[in-house]
């Protein structure tokens, strides 16, 4: 099954560059073709040439060989060119596509492989398909028909040789058959084992500050020990199963050279052949035994683009989380209403993360979301982004389902500043304008005053121009939030998620900032989540969460006045700074009631 899946995925690469591939096969057929001269010359030089002194014929045979030899080198050439550009243009394409696919799964997706096996995906397997669009197929087809037509001369000089020459031939392709389908799980699960090692060798050169804080030099040598042991010994494996086609080959190549020493020395004993209608007997016996020979090769790689295809498919088949996008409602603009209505939502079975959820943060206004870790919070705001779905209930925008709105033009409404923010390896300028790539040096330094940017970048000779590193890791954790929220600020966005926007700022810094979110929040609706109660005190409403429900609701001082579990939050909290500002020496451990 897996197999005809794989060859469909092929035979729409085919189809699709069957131009070039068509006139590559053109190009091979004559070079082949051309190729056919110089042996079929070798008789009438060898019988008529030099066996009857026919000297007049000596020249033209010698023009029509140069001539077949300047062809054969031009197409051989165009050939390469043509080819080859077909083949990079398929991996390019095939790339494009995987690409597209992988930025459009749901985040569920991406939390459950790793980075390095989807990039696995990307750059390595398309690699592979440079033999299905590229010379090997064309090759193989190529020197099917050059046997065919060195079987006809074969035929017509010797056909008892000929006859056990095929059948010598058929057994050696039926071995070949048996071995590629062994080989072909080989290298499936080889492009396996290298997405993980790529994938942990990611994870551990990106937390190599973790790596080297904990010494855990030695554990992550281990580790990728370990990987690349297992991708040893599946190499190992298929080279041995490699050599022993080769091996195969070379038997069948020798087996033949017996059968032409015996069958041929006795035929022109016998006067049956002459000695030109042996030695050119010997050169298309090579046109036939070279292809076939040459399976080995080709077979393998063709079989090795098979399992790419077959991993790719694997991607290539999850659902995408705008599937459907087209049949949804276009959404243009929002008021940003949020309604959620007796929402249920579990990442595994039977292990419910938020229970009947049900509240509404009307447009305009702030909700802010407490309650101890693990608790929901994260998951509701997830919700109301569209990185998930609810199980059960629904969550409305404007008071319509969000399932039903196009999820490109809903989150075209939204600005997040998350607690770990993610910066690209570019300047501080193209960072902040990643949320909207059109805006003018104008509307970035804007944004940056707002969010106090420019208090660290006039301190960088180059500004806005300096670069951050990958990850932002040139910047410290307060300035990486500063350039974040700027980032929020130019994407005017309708609904604002804020999640521990202020929680790597010091005091003076959290400050400022806060006026320039109160400025953000001004006529948006906005879900902040905060640790620090104190910074939420002005939120419309503030819901607490525990264990997935929503246990009270209301304002800061209503929710203080009830005696509930916010305040017991509230208090813990404050007991815990005024604390630790009264006896700095001293260390506190925050603990769960």
């Amino acid at each position: 099954m897996k197999l005809s899946r794989a060859w469909e995925d092929a035979r729409e690469l085919i189809v699709a560059h069957r131009k070039r591939l068509t006139l590559g096969l053109g190009l091979l057929l004559l070079n082949r073709l051309t190729g056919l001269v110089l042996p079929g010359t070798s008789k009438l030089l060898i019988d008529d040439v030099i066996g009857q002194n026919n000297v007049d014929l000596l020249w033209p045979l010698a023009i029509a060989g140069g001539l077949a030899t300047f062809i054969q080198a031009g197409t051989s050439y165009a050939l390469s060119q043509v080819l080859g550009v077909a083949a990079q243009r398929a991996i390019n394409d095939m790339r494009i596509t995987v690409q597209e696919h992988v930025s459009r799964l749901p985040v569920a997706s991406f939390d459950a492989t790793q980075t390095g096996v989807l990039i696995a995906r990307i750059m390595n397997d398309a690699e592979g398909i440079r033999n299905l669009v590229g010379t090997g197929l064309v090759q193989l087809i190529g020197g099917g028909v050059t046997a065919i037509l060195a079987l006809g001369v074969l035929f017509f000089l010797n056909w008892q040789l000929t006859a056990i020459i095929i059948v010598v031939l058929a057994v050696f392709g039926f071995a070949m058959g048996r071995a590629f389908r062994k080989l072909r799980p080989l290298f499936r699960e080889r492009g396996k084992i290298n997405a993980e090692i790529t994938g942990r060798l990611s994870q551990s050169l990106g937390g190599i500050r973790v790596v080297k804080a904990y010494t855990a030099e030695p554990q992550e040598q281990a580790v990728f020990r370990e990987g690349v042991d297992r991708l040893f010994a599946n190499v190992k494996a298929s080279m041995t199963g490699v050599s022993a086609t080769t091996a195969v080959a070379t038997a069948i190549v020798g087996l033949i050279g017996v059968l032409l020493t015996v069958f041929g020395g006795q035929a022109i004993l016998a006067g049956t052949m002459t000695l030109g209608d042996f030695v050119m007997y010997l050169v298309f016996i090579g046109l036939v035994v070279g292809p076939v020979v040459q399976i080995a090769s080709i077979g393998t790689q063709i079989t090795e683009a098979l399992a790419g295809l077959d991993r790719i498919r694997e991607i290539r088949r999850t659902l995408r989380e705008d599937d459907g996008d087209e049949d949804r409602q276009a959404c243009p603009s929002v008021r940003g209403e949020i309604t959620f209505e007796n929402v249920d939502y579990e990442y595994e079975d039977d292990k419910p993360v938020l229970r009947e959820v049900s509240f509404t943060a009307h447009a305009g206004t702030t909700t802010a979301l407490v309650g101890s870790s693990g608790s929901g919070k994260s998951t509701l705001v997830s919700l109301v982004m569209a990185f998930n779905r609810p199980q059960r209930g629904r969550v409305t925008v404007d008071g319509r389902d969000l399932a039903t709105l196009r999820l490109r033009d809903y989150r075209g409404h939204l600005g997040v500043v998350m607690q770990d923010n993610f910066l690209f390896d570019g300047t501080v300028a193209e960072n902040i304008a990643f949320s909207r790539p059109g805006a003018t040096p104008a509307e970035i330094a804007e944004a940056g005053r707002l969010a106090h940017v420019d208090a660290f970048v006039d301190g960088f000779e180059l500004g806005y121009d300096t670069v951050v590193g990958e990850r932002g890791v040139k910047l410290s954790g307060g300035q990486r939030q500063r350039v974040a929220i700027a980032r929020a600020l130019l994407a005017d966005p309708q609904i604002l998620i804020l999640d521990e926007a202020t929680s790597s700022l010091d005091s003076e810094s959290e400050s400022a900032i806060q006026d320039a979110l109160a400025s953000l929040r001004r006529s948006r609706t906005t879900f902040v989540i905060a640790h620090r109660l104190s910074t939420i005190r002005s939120a419309d409403q503030i819901l607490v969460v525990e264990a997935g429900r929503i246990v009270e609701r209301g304002r800061h001082e209503e929710l203080l006045a009830a005696g509930g579990r916010y305040k017991e939050l509230y208090d813990r909290q404050y007991h815990f700074e005024h604390e630790r500002f009264v006896n700095p020496g001293e260390e506190l451990v925050e603990r769960e009631p």
